[in-house]
């Protein structure tokens, strides 16, 4: 267990996805001036559930990403940084603010990967490039049917789960897969689900 300065977002973080982030609210100028002067630079980010990401007093998922700041910049009126997705975590006690959100948080195990998974994680590419193409179609999308994937066979797993035309409901499903096994299985069944809807 340990404490974890906290970003609730209206976006999922994954393991191996950069973020983008524009932080112009004083408390979490507050928390990344105190991030930023005790290496490593990392904080957990978590889905918001309900509420805005604004203001405070939002409703949040238990389960998130621990993201470590790559780049800083300060344009004027805020900061702009950007993030890339670490290890998952699970928060286990959400704590006073001070001022920004605060969670005493456990890290979940990394999903292992078996050579034996190869068929299934090349069906789960070919059907999210599939929908993305699909999905673009109808409207601007994130990424591109083309982006490309690490050779490390973890982080492209991951990154198909973060490039996939789902929502953010979807994406959480994803984030609390217990094995690689069924990470690609939920990537396979969600996206093809989005395929259904796009079709109609």
């Amino acid at each position: 267990m340990t404490t974890l300065p906290m970003f609730p977002l209206g976006s999922v973080l994954f393991p191996y996805m950069p973020l983008q982030l524009r932080v112009f609210e004083e408390r979490y100028l507050v928390m990344l001036a105190r991030v930023l002067d005790s290496p490593p630079a990392e904080f957990g980010i978590v889905l918001i559930e309900r509420g805005q990401e604004v203001g405070g007093g939002e409703r949040r998922f238990s389960i998130g990403t621990v993201a470590r700041v790559t780049q800083l910049e300060a344009p004027e009126g805020y900061l702009g940084l950007v993030v890339q997705g670490e290890r998952r975590i699970e928060v286990t006690e959400w704590m006073p603010e001070d001022p920004h959100p605060l969670a005493t948080v456990r890290e979940l195990p990394d999903l292992e990967w078996d050579d034996a998974l190869l068929p299934r994680r090349e069906q789960a590419e070919q059907l999210v490039r599939r929908t993305l193409s699909l999905a673009s179609e109808f409207a601007d999308q994130e990424w591109s049917p083309e982006v490309e994937l690490s050779h490390d066979p973890t982080a492209a797993a991951w990154q198909l789960a973060a490039i996939a035309p789902v929502g953010p409901l979807d994406q959480i499903a994803l984030l609390r897969s217990d094995s690689m096994a069924s990470l690609l299985d939920n990537i396979i069944e969600l996206t093809e689900a989005a395929a259904e809807s796009l079709a109609w």
